[in-house]
């Protein structure tokens, strides 16, 4: 697979670039926004989890709707349309800071309104690419876009620790404005014909096409083994989600910036992952490359507990980004064999469906086990909570392993 043959439609070549960039400032913020709960509104595990869910919480709301309505409309303009709205609610956090009016509940409400528009940016986002290039292209395509959001997770959290040491992780934030506008301003010049929007559609038919969506994820589809070991995995990264943060910069005392070089370990990781899954995919097959990132993601989590040793603050450091760095490779070796084989398997007409069905209930695990994970952490302490986690990721290779997903080859 050359360079050229992903990279020959100028339309995507600019879908591409919109999504590096947007994504970069994502990561930005993510981590400005664990930092601003742990450091400026001196929050605790339990409050990272809260925010964490609110984030992920439109998902549950309102995600199969959105795939219904999406499916009707065109992908295009959707995606301009919210990532400009994306770009104002994000404003919204250094001027309350500025006003002193900042809060955790105050910062929940702004995640909640820039998670809605993420909701229906998301599933416009992954049905499009359908759209802009022809089946045989899409694992590759994905792993291009999982390795431009894999140095993005390099670069974001390194740049997310230099901005909140320098200007505060309130102002950090402003840097994923202004890179939602690029992805607009880049994504208005991709010239597609889509097809006309649906008309007429009533509460009724609406309620049928998120029903006729559910069915085909769980059943008709042959995905239900899959979605429903990425619900269980889920839960183990909502836990990761929660307590990293606050043990790097509680329990292990790491500053911000050091904070930032971890997460930019993950990146590293995620960025080998993306380079080498298509090679590994062909050898290994898309189950089986997905049940061995599994695994690595279990190894990456007792490696991060191991880090809370009694160990020089070095070793530390070192202990804990070689944890980070296993998990992003397990990320970036999967995430494209499972993106590109729930498309190419599902028509046109219900991706938006199938991808914010399954999409939405990954977030509402998310939503439901964030604040449960902050509490358990607060209660048991960081280390026994990230080993539960370690715990649930190998149950799920495991258990992939054991059915016949482990066989499975995404169709040519």
């Amino acid at each position: 697979m050359s360079s050229s043959d992903v990279f020959i439609s100028r339309a995507f070549l600019r879908y591409w670039r919109a999504s590096a960039v947007s994504g970069l400032g994502t990561y930005v913020t993510l981590f400005a926004l664990q930092a601003l709960v742990i450091l400026t509104l001196h929050g605790t595990a339990a409050d990272v989890g809260w925010l964490n869910a609110a984030r992920w919480l439109p998902y549950l709301v309102f995600g199969f709707v959105v795939g219904a309505i999406v499916d009707g409309r065109r992908r295009l303009p959707l995606m301009v349309g919210t990532d400009l709205v994306q770009a104002v609610v994000l404003l919204a956090i250094p001027l309350m800071w500025w006003l002193d009016l900042l809060s955790l509940p105050a910062l929940m409400l702004v995640v909640i309104a820039y998670g809605t528009a993420s909701v229906v940016n998301g599933a416009a986002s992954m049905s499009l690419l359908p759209r802009l290039l022809e089946a045989k292209h899409l694992q590759p395509a994905h792993a291009r876009i999982d390795g431009a959001d894999a140095v993005a997770s390099t670069g974001g959290p390194a740049l997310g620790g230099l901005l909140v040491s320098a200007v505060g992780a309130p102002l950090a934030v402003l840097l994923d404005s202004l890179t939602y506008v690029y992805s607009a301003l880049t994504l208005r010049r991709i010239d597609l014909d889509e097809p006309p929007p649906r008309t007429g559609v009533t509460v009724r038919g609406l309620m049928r096409e998120i029903a006729d969506g559910v069915r085909w994820a769980y059943h008709g589809s042959g995905l239900a083994t899959l979605a429903l070991a990425t619900h269980a995995w889920f839960v183990g990264n909502a836990i990761v989600g929660v307590v990293l943060a606050p043990y790097a910069l509680s329990t292990l005392d790491l500053t911000a910036f050091e904070f930032g070089i971890v997460g930019a370990a993950g990146g590293i990781g995620a960025v080998i992952g993306a380079a080498v899954t298509t090679w590994v995919g062909r050898r290994l097959g898309t189950g089986r490359t997905i049940i061995v990132s599994h695994f690595i993601t279990t190894l990456a989590v007792i490696a991060m507990v191991l880090a809370g040793q009694k160990l020089p603050a070095v070793g530390t450091l070192a202990v804990l980004m070689v944890g980070q760095g296993l998990y992003g490779l397990a990320i970036g070796m999967s995430n494209s064999h499972e993106m590109s084989y729930r498309q190419l398997v599902t028509p046109d007409e219900l991706q938006a469906r199938t991808n914010t069905t399954l999409r939405s209930l990954n977030r509402a695990v998310i939503v439901v086990v964030a604040p449960i994970a902050g509490m358990l952490a607060d209660a048991w302490g960081m280390r026994p909570t990230l080993l539960l986690a370690a715990v649930i990721f190998a149950l799920v290779a495991a258990g992939l392993g054991a059915t016949s997903f482990r066989d499975v080859r995404a169709p040519a």
